[in-house]
């Protein structure tokens, strides 16, 4: 019933997913990557009989360049897009988000993400917290899950959850559970409150847009709050020291490294981690989080 576009991230497998649902009124597509990856998802959606035109309805976890980077196409296609309240300011009018994105990326900036056009209002829905959007036979609650970004929302199907980031990234199936902490929104109280509202609804399975299916979610859960922690811990003493970003980027680096050898990680494996969650981005978020909540 779910399918798993695989997107290619910069000609890497298993690093960002899009997720196709068929319904009674036709396909629906939950996140779209990034654009740069959009003839990829267009390749994915033509081996299941469908083209981009198709799609009406585009749920998004959050506004993220990976994650919904390439929505704007499907809404000049007349899609409606579903999104979380805080996110449609952004899309209506992306240039702080490019400017935001800019700052981080700079050069490689059109390299990896594509363009990022407006998105008209009215093709925008925005969901409340708990709100049930039906397509066809088919029913997608939207939970507003906070930490990773304000405007997260997680999507409920049937017994499975579609989680964006606050589901963390996991490469492969024994792989380890990584949170990604970019910044400016990491909430490390949030993020825990959302990982306990995901543990309290008992799904069969998670579906992680880095990357796929994780039947194995009591223990995921657990793997992926320990991490969150174990990182805002590791940073915060450097915040608190005012020791040299460059120096901590280094340090920490390392550390995640360690993380995923000692945990069996390796080869290309380690480079689709790095392409999925970026060790470098998680020191700006979290250093970022201490100063504001510390």
């Amino acid at each position: 019933m779910i399918k798993i576009l695989d997107l290619r991230f910069q000609n890497h497998p298993d690093t960002i997913a899009a997720f196709l649902v068929e319904t009674t009124k036709g396909p629906v597509l939950v996140e779209t990557g990034p654009h740069s990856t959009f003839p990829t998802l267009k390749e994915g959606l033509k081996k299941h009989g469908y083209v981009p035109e198709d799609i009406r309805h585009v749920f998004l976890s959050h506004i993220h360049l990976d994650h919904g980077g390439a929505a704007w196409v499907f809404a000049r296609h007349g899609a409606t897009i579903y999104l979380h309240p805080f996110g449609k300011p952004h899309y209506e009018n992306p240039e702080k988000l490019l400017e935001s994105a800019r700052r981080i990326y700079k050069d490689d900036m059109d390299r990896l993400w594509g363009d990022l056009k407006p998105i008209p209002g009215e093709r925008m829905y925005t969901v409340d917290h708990n709100e049930r959007i039906r397509v066809g036979h088919q029913s997608f609650k939207a939970l507003h899950t906070p930490g990773h970004a304000v405007h997260h929302v997680a999507w409920q199907f049937g017994d499975v959850l579609f989680t964006g980031d606050v589901g963390g990234v996991r490469i492969g199936e024994t792989g380890l559970v990584m949170p990604p902490c970019p910044p400016p929104d990491i909430h490390i109280e949030d993020w825990l409150e959302s990982i306990q509202l995901i543990r309290s609804n008992r799904y069969k399975s998670l579906y992680l847009t880095h990357f796929g299916e994780v039947k194995n979610v009591k223990s995921h859960l657990i793997q992926l709050e320990g991490r969150l922690l174990n990182w805002a811990n590791w940073i915060k003493p450097h915040y608190e020291k005012g020791t040299d970003i460059e120096k901590v980027t280094r340090l920490f680096k390392a550390y995640v490294k360690k993380q995923l050898v000692e945990g069996g990680i390796k080869g290309a494996t380690l480079k689709k981690y790095e392409k999925a969650n970026p060790a470098w981005m998680s020191v700006a978020g979290l250093m970022r989080y201490w100063k504001k909540y510390g």
